[in-house]
């Protein structure tokens, strides 16, 4: 008997659980992402104020305000117009890479044990499985597909049960790309004529051609083991 067939009341405590926490984070994103409610631009003038501190100080903050929604374009920007196109880079993916390891920290924390239970023995023995092989590579393909919250896809990987290791080193592959593009263009912000400039957009281009490709390819390999599961359970 798997946990998914236990006590309705124990069920139906898990789902009450993930739902919270699901409800939790898109208040967040909505009053981060969409409202606007933190002043960034504030808090980077305050950054900057630590003096020969401050490429750490910025990364550790952005860290903090990338976990809560703030879109990470915004930080990059920010992290270039403070450091430059190259220092800004590093600032951005050690930002980058602290949010997404607290994110998927805390979603192992609040939604790892629930998703088991209602998965049940076998499906979360298979999700297991699967994350040990494709885990990495599941983070790193998310990072290339535009239009996709790094926050909110962390958290689901961390309720999923993604190691650390793999959301740490997959965020940095995958986020490369991106943080180059909007960390130089916050560079040029003065000057969008500028070499840098163009070399940022060509980047970004190619990076979201890469993207449209790997969900186009991620959602025909999940329709594909779709097909294979239900040919093996049929008698």
């Amino acid at each position: 008997m798997t946990a998914i067939d236990g006590p309705p009341t124990s069920r139906r405590r898990h789902v009450l659980r993930l739902a919270l926490c699901l409800a939790f984070l898109s208040t967040m994103f909505y009053l981060v992402a969409i409202a606007r409610v933190i002043d960034v631009d504030g808090i980077r003038t305050l950054v900057a104020a630590t003096g020969p501190a401050a490429p750490l100080a910025y990364a550790a903050t952005a860290a903090l305000l990338g976990a809560t929604f703030v879109p990470g374009p915004i930080l990059a920007a920010g992290s270039g117009i403070l450091f430059g196109p190259l220092v800004g880079t590093f600032v951005t993916l050690g930002g980058t890479v602290g949010s997404a390891t607290c994110c998927a920290f805390l979603g192992r924390r609040a939604g790892h044990a629930s998703a088991r239970e209602l998965l049940g023995t076998h499906r979360a023995a298979a999700l297991d499985a699967q994350l040990r092989r494709r885990g990495l590579w599941a983070v790193v393909g998310q990072r290339f597909i535009p239009g996709v919250s790094d926050a909110m896809a962390a958290y689901l990987f961390g309720g999923l049960g993604i190691p650390l290791w793999q959301m740490a080193v997959g965020a940095l592959i995958g986020s490369t790309p991106r943080a180059f593009v909007y960390t130089a263009l916050g560079a040029s912000i003065g000057d969008l004529s500028a070499p840098l400039a163009y070399t940022a957009i060509a980047v970004w281009c190619v990076v979201a051609v890469l993207g449209a490709f790997t969900a186009h390819r991620g959602y025909r390999l999940w329709r594909r083991s779709r097909a294979d599961s239900t040919v093996a359970a049929t008698p």
